[in-house]
């Protein structure tokens, strides 16, 4: 079977369930040719508030349809995300300019989040017996009633890993969904969601709405009952101004500047090969890609040679098959932004040691992998987040001052250790200042984790997705006790006289039996 661009004819079957009554539509471009892969309807604000409307409706039969009922649709559609992986990959490819590769990453971790959290919701959201404050006499639950609809706004570079680290935890916690679909990514995320509605989710359960966020933004903030942003710094904190207006909690993934570090017991040609796919992988438009590298300089010549080498030997490439190591940058605007900072940082006296190009002769957004050394505080690469296939190569004289170099950052969000050593690498990543943290790899031990919270610390985000912790940002505890009647609680000033002393009692002993 040969594979290629999404034919508009499957383009416009998927489209038709955007929530719209606009009646607009807005050119999709495919990265690879700068042609127009479709035309995208777009929502406008009361579409958002009809789809919270019906997803509000949808959701109450949901919840009460219990984990088991849950469970068996979402492994369904596991099923189905496998069976569909060529549609999956051709749409993701289509309109991010993804390689082949890069693109098979994005199914797999959305078939991951899937299984995890169909078979991890009632062990985490069941609820469960906590001690009360006096045993015997009063008893104590913890239940977890589901939030209601989350309102989710993904971006445009994993738009199927990304949709489903907070979609898939959200339905199997007995949430509804409104999702904001960026629009260079909605075709990716309706195939996506298709899987779920053929393996029987209530299509009115997970509505996807698409447009500026400028316009309706505003509207999926607003009326959610839980928000989940994955962007920009600067938007997440307007998200997260909007959210707080409602006292809406939000969980907010946002830039980063990420570092590895170099240490001087490692193997310069392995480490070398893994330093490149932490830096230019999906072209290094993924928040948690690789930025900033700092270098032992007793392994500085060696590394930086096969760096060099091996980053020189990548295949950039169009294919819709496995023959491109990476793919294309995704619009105009990244690439007028990565061009930027490295001319700007060329002009200030930064040298480029490999790459440093745009590649127009490939597709109309490609630019060379590049390395650069000599980078200072005055270029705007120097901490600013890139989003492309830009990485600093900086020499250290010891590990301390490659962790403060590190640490040395408005953004905490992923970072590196690379060290011939497991436990010298262990050490010294609980040293760095970041949510995640990769030993010998460079983002995907962490990424693909999904039983392990994920998030930012810094300017890098607020709250976490993934594992328990992602499963119980939508629900409420609620606390529920129970008087036994076994002994009656005091009221009046003679009752508390009478049972002061037996509770100090009470206290001294279970103090004594260690019980909390």
């Amino acid at each position: 079977m040969s594979h290629s661009f999404i034919d508009r004819r499957v383009a416009a079957g998927l489209t038709r369930h955007i929530s719209t009554t606009s009646g607009r539509t807005v050119p999709v471009l495919a990265p690879f040719t700068g042609d127009v892969l479709h035309d995208l309807p777009v929502s406008q604000s009361s579409d958002v508030t009809d789809a919270y409307a019906r997803a509000r409706h949808a959701q109450l039969a949901w919840a009460r349809a219990g984990f088991r009922a849950r469970r068996r649709v979402l492994l369904r559609a596991h099923d189905l995300l496998l069976a569909r992986r060529e549609l999956l990959l051709d749409a993701v490819q289509s309109e991010t300019g993804k390689t082949r590769g890069q693109a098979f990453e994005e199914v797999f971790q959305a078939a991951s989040v899937t299984r995890y959290n169909a078979l991890s919701a009632r062990s985490v959201l069941r609820g469960e017996r906590r001690r009360s404050g006096i045993p015997l006499v009063i008893t104590t639950r913890v239940r977890y009633r589901p939030k209601g609809v989350a309102g989710i706004i993904t971006p445009w570079n994993f738009p199927l890993s990304l949709a489903a680290m907070d979609v898939i935890p959200a339905l199997a916690a007995g949430c509804g969904v409104v999702q904001k679909a960026d629009n260079q990514g909605a075709l990716s995320i309706l195939a996506l969601r298709q899987a779920f509605i053929d393996a029987g989710v209530p299509r009115d359960l997970w509505a996807v709405v698409t447009g500026d966020g400028n316009f309706i933004g505003g509207a999926v903030t607003e009326h959610a009952d839980y928000v989940c942003f994955t962007g920009s710094t600067a938007t997440g904190i307007r998200v997260a101004q909007k959210a707080a207006e409602t006292l809406t909690g939000a969980s907010l993934e946002l830039g980063g500047k990420n570092a590895l570090l170099v240490l001087d017991d490692v193997d310069a040609r392995h480490a070398a090969a893994d330093a490149v796919y932490a830096c230019f992988s999906s072209l290094g438009q993924l928040c948690v890609s690789t930025e900033r590298m700092y270098v032992h300089r007793a392994v500085a010549g060696p590394f930086v040679r096969e760096f060099v080498a091996a980053t020189s030997r990548l295949t950039l490439g169009t294919g819709f098959d496995y023959s491109a190591d990476v793919g294309s940058l995704t619009s105009q605007a990244q690439l007028d932004r990565v061009t930027a900072h490295v001319t700007d940082a060329v002009s200030r006296g930064a040298t480029v040691l490999a790459g440093g190009r745009a590649r127009p002769d490939i597709g109309p957004y490609f630019f060379e992998p590049t390395i650069l050394t000599g980078v200072t505080s005055e270029m705007e690469c120097f901490a600013a987040e890139t989003f492309g296939p830009v990485v600093a190569v900086s020499i250290v004289h010891t590990e301390q001052e490659a962790i403060e170099a590190a640490n040395d950052s408005d953004y905490g969000l992923n970072a590196s250790v690379f060290s011939g050593s497991g436990r010298r690498g262990l050490r010294v990543a609980a040293a760095l200042q970041a949510g995640s943290v990769n030993v010998n790899e460079g983002y995907r031990g962490s990424f693909s984790a999904v039983d392990a919270p994920m998030g930012g610390m810094k300017r890098s985000g607020v709250g976490r997705r993934n594992g328990a912790e992602g499963l119980r940002r939508f629900v409420d505890a609620v606390t529920i006790s129970r008087a036994t009647g076994l002994l009656q609680m005091p009221r009046t000033g003679s009752e508390f006289e009478a049972l002061a002393g037996p509770l100090l009692l009470l206290a001294r002993l279970l103090k004594g039996l260690r019980r909390r």
